[in-house]
Parts: C-alpha cells; sequence; structure tokens
C-alpha cells in the first residue's frame, strides 16, 4: 500500500452527493511495470489509509527481489491495491496471497485478478493478524498503514505461527522512525533505502 495515485473526478450535480460507497470506489490506477503484464494498468479505490506503493519504489524493490520472484509462494500480508502482489505475479511467482481487511478494496483486489485471468492466487478479506494457512510462505510484502505498530505485529505474528519458509525473503514498508528492532531477531537486514517518508527494507529470515 504507498502514496496514493491521484483519484479520477467524475462531474456529478451539486444535489446528488456521494454515498459512502461511491466514494470509495472513486478510482486510481495502479500500473504493473514488468513481467507478463508489463504494462497493465489496474484501477484501485480511494479508500483511507490505503497507499498504493508508487512505481520509484516498486521498481527499486523489484530489483532488490529480481532472485527471489520467479516460482515463490507469496503473501501480500495489508495488500490494499495488490500492487506488490500483482507485480509478483507479473514476474512469475508461483501463487499470490492477497489479505486485505477493508471490503471494498478486497473485492476490487478480486475484479483485478478477473481482468487478468490469473489463477495463482487468493484473496482474503480479513485481518492479516487472524491469518490461518495451510501455505508456508517463500515471499513476504509487510506494507501495513503507517504510525499503528502494524508492521512488528504482523511480522512476529508470521514468525510465531510458523507461516514464513526456513530461508524466506521479507520486504518491509514503514514510516521512515520505525524501529527496526520491534522485528524477529532472527531476520537479517539485506537491503534498505529510504525515499521521503518511507522506509523499505529487506530481510532475509533465519531458521532459530
Amino acid at each position: 500500500m504507498a502514496s496514493q495515485k491521484p483519484t479520477q473526478r467524475n462531474h456529478r450535480h451539486k444535489d446528488k452527493p456521494q454515498s459512502k460507497n461511491q466514494q470509495a470506489k472513486a478510482a486510481g490506477q495502479v500500473r504493473v511495470i514488468a513481467g507478463k503484464y508489463r504494462g497493465r494498468k489496474l484501477p484501485v479505490i480511494d479508500a483511507q489509509g490505503l497507499r498504493p506503493t508508487t512505481d520509484r519504489i516498486k521498481e527499486t524493490v523489484f530489483n532488490w527481489l529480481m532472485p527471489y520472484v520467479a516460482n515463490a509462494v507469496c503473501l501480500d500480508s495489508c495488500a490494499g491495491s495488490g500492487s506488490l502482489g500483482f507485480e509478483a505475479l507479473s514476474r512469475g511467482a508461483q501463487h499470490v496471497t492477497f489479505v486485505e481487511l477493508e471490503k471494498l478494496a478486497a473485492k476490487q483486489i478480486k475484479d483485478n485478478i478477473k481482468r487478468l485471468q490469473d489463477e495463482n492466487s487468493e484473496v482474503l478479506n480479513q485481518t492479516i493478524l487472524n491469518l490461518a494457512s495451510n501455505r508456508c510462505f517463500d515471499l513476504v510484502f509487510i506494507d501495513p498503514p503507517f504510525n499503528k505498530g502494524l508492521a512488528s505485529d504482523i511480522s512476529n505474528y508470521l514468525e510465531h505461527m510458523g507461516l514464513l519458509t526456513p530461508d524466506a525473503i521479507i520486504y518491509v514498508e514503514t514510516e521512515t522512525q520505525f524501529d527496526s528492532a520491534k522485528l524477529p531477531d532472527n531476520w537479517q537486514l539485506i537491503k534498505e533505502k529510504s525515499a521521503g517518508q518511507v522506509m523499505s527494507r529487506l530481510f532475509l529470515r533465519h531458521e532459530n
């Protein structure tokens, strides 16, 4: 989820205020930047807290991930627009599980999967902190709403529940002031970069 794309505004009569659902459906777009879906633009809803990762950051992240994406079982843990998960699918991930609590955002991800006609994914409309899965994930994206302490909660939950493979790769996107010492101590930092108010970090998990 990172900075929101400009929304497309349709002219509406002043006497017809938008409903809550209509407001949530005001759309922007995310673009797949490489792979089999390269150049595809996918609509996203305009919902509070939704931050589709910018193309600039996404390009950096997937340059880091180049050795790891192909055939990976992936988890997009706070999927939002699904931008990171769709990029992974495009670049050859074996399967992506999108987890998104906001109902309309989850529905939009499902609609975009249908647009791509991709069968290697699933969408779970729930909190990541209740995830129970028979999959263990090779590649995980943790990109929650900022300044709520969720990155550490999610990371420690995934570790505690045994949802990660022994040498999983984890991408964590947070506000720059986030204290990475709150992440599991068996996660080794291998890449790090800041851009404005966003900190991007890549970790390699080691077995305890």
